[in-house]
């Protein structure tokens, strides 16, 4: 089986504290995070990692977390000396961090620009500062707005702002206004997505009063997606919009199915061998995972996909796609054949939820892009499904 693309994901676990949507692997860091003990760990786990993939090139890096901006430039460029010095990495590799804007104060963003990065992703969320606080945020708008013009006078061309939308009490006008706000200070991308009540969150546990209901949050969806085609940001994915060009690279390769390396804790990894695609996760705690890296001790077992694994995974991916996907990389990706693929869709094709164009390319219809959890549900598995 040929290798897709490569990424790697590093996972920088501390944030200043744990919002309440948040279900991510991140932890509050308190006075003094262990960071030098932490980055120590992560050079070692670079290093175990670099025997898996026999010199394959690295196409992109992402620093996700928590908040990687917790982080110094020196740390990080530390850190990605340590990539550069045991990866192949194309001198036009895609390297993102992410950084909230109440403390990217760790460094000057010229510091991060000049340590590798070339993509900063900015936690914003809304512009809204009663919203900021409803969500748990430790900045206001006006922080913002600063973290991006330092971020462009600091020589980043390529910026993202995170944004959600379907927030307690937010009406149409609310939503198209954080855009505005957004769309003002230039960013290359913006990823716009809903609030979601995850469980294991405070959300979840106390959900906040006035969530617009299901009509609602399609009608700001619509409205923000013709705002931002309309100020030249194309929507390529069900949350992403870019620019000129400036898609991220990294999350596309995730949504075809590409390969990626993980490290740090938590980070999940997914490799293609000779004859069977594995996934395999660090321990998600991170004094645990610390000790596991520096005792030597087994990261976790890869696990082998089977043939409906591989079909949900890769439909649970790239199904967000507004391009949709071509059958030759399904079955290029996946080891599949044409006929496990029409086998596969045939109750989605039944529900009117997903087509095949006349050159081979897999979308979902209209019907299906609406409610995408439901065409994303007809390839678990019944055991799956069941529990």
């Amino acid at each position: 089986m040929k290798p897709p693309p490569l990424s790697l994901y590093v996972h920088l676990p501390w944030c200043v504290r744990k919002c309440p949507y948040c279900d991510f692997n991140s932890h509050r860091a308190g006075d003094a995070p262990p960071k030098k003990r932490y980055l120590d760990a992560l050079l070692l786990d670079l290093e175990m990692e670099s025997r898996l993939v026999g010199g394959r090139v690295i196409e992109s890096v992402f620093l996700g977390g928590g908040t990687p901006s917790l982080f110094s430039p020196a740390e990080i460029g530390r850190l990605l000396d340590g990539v550069t010095s045991l990866f192949q990495l194309p001198d036009a590799a895609e390297i993102t961090m992410e950084a909230n804007p109440g403390s990217i104060e760790c460094g000057d963003p010229a510091g991060y620009r000049q340590a590798g990065v070339n993509r900063l992703s900015i936690g914003a969320q809304s512009f809204d500062d009663k919203q900021l606080q409803q969500l748990g945020r430790v900045h206001d708008s006006a922080d913002i707005s600063r973290a991006v013009s330092e971020a462009h006078d600091g020589g980043f061309e390529n910026i993202n702002i995170d944004l959600m939308h379907g927030l307690p009490g937010q009406s149409v006008d609310d939503a198209l206004a954080d855009l505005e706000s957004a769309m003002q200070l230039e960013p290359s991308h913006i990823s716009w997505y809903q609030l979601t009540l995850e469980p294991n969150t405070v959300f979840y546990a106390h959900p906040p009063a006035n969530m617009p209901d299901d009509d609602l949050a399609y009608e700001i969806q619509d409205h923000g997606q013709a705002l931002l085609g309309a100020n030249g940001y194309q929507q390529y994915e069900i949350s992403a919009y870019a620019r000129d060009g400036k898609r991220c690279r990294h999350n596309l390769n995730y949504w075809l199915f590409g390969d990626y390396l993980a490290v740090g804790a938590g980070a999940h990894g997914k490799l293609t061998g000779d004859d069977a695609i594995q996934r395999y996760q660090k321990p998600a705690n991170p004094l645990q995972y610390m000790r596991d890296v520096e005792t030597g001790a087994d990261l976790g077992q890869a696990v082998t996909l089977g043939d409906s694994d591989l079909v949900f995974e890769f439909m649970l991916n790239a199904l967000r796609l507004s391009d949709g996907f071509s059958e030759s990389t399904f079955c290029e990706t996946t080891g599949l054949t044409a006929s496990a693929l029409y086998a596969a869709t045939r109750g989605a094709r039944e529900r009117g939820l997903l087509a095949r164009t006349d050159d081979a390319v897999w979308r979902p219809t209209n019907l299906g892009g609406r409610f995408l959890n439901d065409l994303q549900a007809e390839f678990l598995s019944d055991d799956a499904q069941k529990g």
